[in-house]
């Protein structure tokens, strides 16, 4: 045998032997260079992000324009309807949501602990009332305010005020501020229905516009009366003890203040106090806090008006 043919093979064993021995380094040596690969990409890629964030911003404005203005579509399609059916230029008029509606029979459920399901009667009740759908349109016609004031009934929160009278049979009712009387004859529809079961009560309004109050007519006006002057003045002079008092004045904050104030001491002990602008101030909130009482907030969602709706605030014996 000659030698090369010896040499060959153990020259092969040896460089299989020299390649197996340095495989392990060299797998180590690639992922070495593959993480620096990768850091180096990394600070490429955050640099391109900051580069281009302002440009990303720029580019999602169509976008989220669109995001924004979707949720106005609605209102904006009411005004359109509104300036076409209605003629109303203030105090605006409208029904609630039907889930809104709902939420409102379970706050008064709570407010007056009684059962869900006889708030809902009443709240029925007032909104079958065809006398008193008949009597506003009938009165809204033959009225000088007829240009600016809609025939159609429409209660708005107003239906809680009537629940809340049906459930409480209270003795006096007071409403600060009735401009054309809506709130005043919903609430003396709920008298006549509670002097029907037995239970007297009355109503007063207060109003410094002497011209407030055109709805307010018989039969309605047979359960009150209007009382016309400064309110808080108006308010001095009573003397009944008060077991339902609505502040329905759009005034300042400071003479919100004052007719509760006024009232104080004429509360019963169980009186129901409401506010029509509580989503402007807080001013029943903290006469509800300063005289123990509880207080709670409701938020109007009008149906098919692009009015937002007004809050009523309710303090309440604790």
């Amino acid at each position: 045998m000659s030698l090369c043919k010896i040499q060959r093979p153990i020259k092969e064993l040896f460089e299989n032997y020299k390649l197996a021995s340095h495989k392990g380094f060299g797998d180590r040596t690639s992922k070495k260079c593959e993480t620096i690969e990768n850091y180096k990409m990394g600070k490429i890629k955050g640099k391109l992000k900051t580069i281009m964030m302002p440009f990303i911003r720029i580019v999602l404005i169509p976008y989220r324009l669109r995001l924004a203005l979707s949720y106005y579509n609605k209102p904006l399609k009411n005004i359109f309807i509104w300036l076409i059916k209605s003629k109303e230029h203030t105090n605006f008029t409208y029904e609630l949501e039907d889930i809104n509606k709902e939420y409102l029979v379970s706050l008064i459920s709570v407010i007056t602990k009684v059962d869900i399901y006889r708030v809902k009667d009443y709240i029925l009740e007032i909104e079958q009332d065809e006398q008193l759908r008949e009597h506003i349109r009938r009165l809204t016609i033959s009225s000088s305010k007829r240009y600016v004031a809609d025939m159609t009934a429409k209660y708005s929160q107003r239906i809680g005020w009537y629940a809340m009278i049906r459930i409480k049979k209270p003795k006096i009712v007071i409403e600060t501020g009735i401009d054309k009387g809506l709130g005043a004859c919903i609430n003396t529809a709920a008298l006549m229905k509670n002097i029907k079961e037995g239970f007297n009560g009355y109503y007063y309004g207060t109003d410094i516009n002497e011209n407030a109050g055109y709805l307010f007519k018989e039969p309605y006006n047979k359960y009150g009366k209007i009382l016309y002057g400064d309110s808080i003045e108006s308010l001095k002079k009573l003397t009944e003890p008060i077991d339902m008092f609505i502040h329905s004045v759009f005034h300042s904050s400071e003479y919100e203040m004052n007719e509760y104030k006024t009232i104080k001491e004429k509360l019963t002990e169980d009186a129901l106090i409401i506010s029509h602008r509580a989503h402007i101030d807080k001013e029943l909130y903290n006469f509800a806090i300063l005289t123990n009482r509880n207080f709670i907030y409701f938020q109007e969602k009008p149906k098919l008006h692009w009015y937002p709706g007004a809050g009523m605030g309710i303090a309440f014996k604790k």
